[in-house]
């Protein structure tokens, strides 16, 4: 039988452990050093993605992935030895603690200091994420372990060192946090400049947020819970999947609570006749482009003294957000945090009410003075993997079922970061098609932005997008394998999943046919370069420009465009429908 390719080996790694996933969700329970969490580890570790480095190196412990993980993660997760994923919020805010991780949107509850309660409400691609770091930071505790004893079975003398710097950690001067550091470092396998580099970003999101219990703890615990997991099976990690948590799933529970807010607040603010555009972003450079230069006038800068006056600008503006807000709130902005559960927070914004308000002299909007057709924009946090298609599927759908009243949805915009193929951190991508990695899906649209939208200095690719199961699921030569025959310029994690809602809604009936679509990213990595992978951290201030440039470009194309046509526009007759539906 012909060898399989290292590509083709990395795709039936990701496919099973989809399936498994999918499987012990039903099963409703694992152990990670149990049978099937084995299987789930090889399935990692045959993939190897780029983002976890050196993990299939069993001398060495991937520090960077750690971060990466620990950061997505609860506080005090490494300890943990029941978890469980339950389908909504049962929990007082007076009865458990609830912990929210620095770097990912999830509610969790810590039960106890070693039970930890996922409240799972954006889908599939969160039940993965849960998993896949799960199995990563299993797979990292086992070489951790490897390195408390000797050949004699023996605790060595780092392991005995690395526990009385734990118990003593509030204690330390300058120079015994130099020595446990180089101790801890012996452990793991890194130099002493990698383990404190380590330490250093860990301390500095514990002062910051309280998000973790620093590297020593972390080490420490993960260790030595593998450690008493050889003692008694009572001590092994075991995680939990309630019985209906996978009915809630696919049902849309949580996107149609969220879209039933949204269209709610459009009717008590009488805008559902208006044009409505969509734009899938984060929550700040849509409201700092259109506001930003009147509410923060001291940072206006004198034409002639900078080459790129309107980014010099935002990276002035970016400390005075609450003094935006404020100004916004005046004139058009209203904010909708998310009830439901799904983590996507929104933003209505009446651009009638921008006709007064002055804009950056770079700024190119045409603001014509008819209320009545002035576009409304609706601006909406990302959402996460498949979760896309639940929340635009709802949003999309009429106002009314009964009365079948058809929302006005003038434009779908998705701004977002991506992973290139092509080229470098901070270049933007423009998506002709998206491909569904792990299945036949893939679909094609006409993007409303091309690359002679955008300044002719930056890089600019446009091409096929390939829409991945996971952060962690992939490696470099399935992406290679893309880039070569899907001519893929980069990788994201919902474009798929929104075009697939869009799809729907155009074979329906409920959004027309002649809907704009436009999809940009800014490329936040290079998971084929080294050092350029999620891992290696934020962009930072070289995120600015292409993020405001991109948003810049959506809103020109909305601003300046002509009113819509009649066939989207809903019948005045409708609004007494829409009104006794809310």
């Amino acid at each position: 039988m012909q060898d399989l390719t290292r590509s083709q080996k990395a795709r039936v790694a990701i496919r099973s452990f989809k399936t498994l996933a999918n499987a012990l969700a039903l099963r409703g329970f694992f152990r990670p050093s149990g049978k099937m969490g084995q299987t789930l580890a090889d399935c990692l570790l045959t993939l190897s993605p780029e983002i976890y480095g050196s993990m299939n190196d069993p001398r060495i412990v991937e520090l960077k992935g750690l971060e990466y993980v620990i950061d997505r993660l609860p506080k005090s997760i490494e300890q943990a030895t029941r978890l469980i994923l339950t389908d909504e919020e049962q929990f007082g805010d007076k009865v458990f603690e609830k912990v929210i991780p620095l770097k990912r949107r999830r509610s969790c509850y810590l039960i106890s200091t070693t039970e930890i309660c996922f409240v799972i409400t954006r889908g599939l691609s969160e039940i993965y994420d849960i998993l896949t770091h799960i199995t990563f930071l299993n797979i990292e505790a086992k070489k951790i372990r490897n390195r408390m004893t000797d050949e004699a079975g023996n605790v060595t003398i780092e392991w005995n060192g690395l526990q009385e710097t734990v118990q003593n950690i509030d204690h330390l001067d300058e120079q015994q946090l130099d020595q446990a550091i180089w101790n801890l470092s012996l452990i793991l396998g890194r130099s002493y400049h990698e383990t404190r580099q380590s330490y250093e970003h860990f301390e500095k999101n514990k002062s910051l947020s309280n998000s973790n219990n620093g590297l020593f703890n972390i080490v420490y615990h993960l260790g030595n819970r593998v450690f008493r997991e050889k003692q008694s099976m009572e001590n092994f990690l075991i995680v939990y999947m309630t019985p209906s948590l996978m009915n809630v799933i696919s049902h849309q529970h949580y996107g149609q609570k969220w879209s039933d807010d949204i269209k709610k607040k459009l009717m008590d603010l009488g805008l559902q006749q208006r044009p409505l555009h969509i734009i899938s972003a984060n929550l700040h450079s849509v409201v700092n482009l259109l506001y930003g230069y009147a509410a923060a006038q001291e940072c206006r800068i004198q034409p002639g003294n900078s080459n790129d006056l309107l980014y010099s600008f935002i990276q002035c503006i970016r400390e005075r957000s609450n003094e935006i807000l404020n100004y916004a709130r005046e004139h058009g902005l209203y904010e909708l945090p998310d009830q439901s559960g799904t983590h996507i927070d929104c933003q209505v914004i009446d651009t009638s009410k921008l006709v007064s308000v002055p804009m950056h002299p770079d700024l190119e909007f045409n603001f014509v003075d008819t209320p009545d057709t002035q576009p409304v924009i609706l601006v909406m946090d990302y959402a996460f993997g498949a979760q896309a298609f639940e929340v635009m599927d709802c949003l999309l759908n009429p106002w009314s079922e009964l009365h079948k009243v058809m929302i006005n949805v003038a434009s779908i915009s998705v701004m977002g970061k991506a992973g290139i193929l092509s080229g470098n951190k901070g270049d933007i991508m423009l998506a002709t098609a998206h491909v569904i990695e792990g299945s036949s899906d893939n679909y094609m649209f006409e993007n409303d932005l091309v690359q002679g939208d955008f300044d002719k200095d930056m890089e600019v690719y446009a091409g096929p997008m390939v829409t991945v199961l996971g952060t962690s699921l992939q490696n470099r030569d399935m992406l290679l394998r893309f880039q070569s025959s899907w001519n893929n310029i980069g990788l994201e994690m919902e474009g798929g999943h929104y075009q697939r809602a869009i799809s729907a809604a155009i074979i329906k009936g409920h959004i027309s046919k002649g809907i704009k679509v436009r999809y940009a990213y800014y490329a936040s990595d290079n998971p084929l370069i080294s050092g350029q992978t999620l891992a290696a951290g934020e962009m930072g201030p070289e995120g600015i420009r292409p993020t405001y440039m991109v948003t810049k470009v959506i809103l020109e194309k909305i601003l300046n465009q002509l009113p819509a046509s009649e066939s989207t526009k809903n019948n005045e007759q409708n609004s007494v429908a829409i009104a006794r539906n809310f």
